[in-house]
């Protein structure tokens, strides 16, 4: 008799203590620089964490939707990133949503519900939500 052992490759749980923070926004030429902190006080590291985002303008109009890959993350690290908006003033900003997360993988494999897992903030008169 032979046994029949099926490995499946493990879902890691939703983030349990990472946040998303728009720190700053600064005039970069005819566009705006976006600095965001991502605070990882987990255990889990992340290879990839791409965000689905969509600006609105002051007038509550869509301005763009992009996606920016915050990783890699290192376990109970803070790390710091930027990303340019070219052609966009910062004072033309009215909020900034995380629509979504494109590609969540932690080193053991695909994490699930990676949205719901994680806490949003903002420090600049422009809101970041979820």
């Amino acid at each position: 008799m032979s046994l029949l052992f099926v490995l499946a490759s493990p879902v890691a749980a939703e983030p349990k203590a990472l946040s998303v923070e728009l720190n700053k926004l600064e005039p970069q030429g005819a566009g705006c620089r976006a600095y965001m902190v991502v605070q990882n006080d987990d255990d889990t590291a992340y290879k990839a964490f791409k965000l689905d985002l969509v600006l609105f303008q002051q007038d509550g109009v869509i301005g763009r939707r992009f996606a920016m890959d915050l990783a890699p993350l290192k376990a109970k690290k803070r790390h710091v990133k930027l990303f340019d908006l070219d052609n966009i003033a910062c004072d033309k900003i009215g909020n900034l949503l995380i629509n979504d997360i494109v590609e969540c993988t932690s080193d053991s494999g695909p994490v699930e519900n990676c949205l719901t897992g994680i806490t949003v903030k903002s420090l600049t008169s422009v809101q970041l939500t979820k």
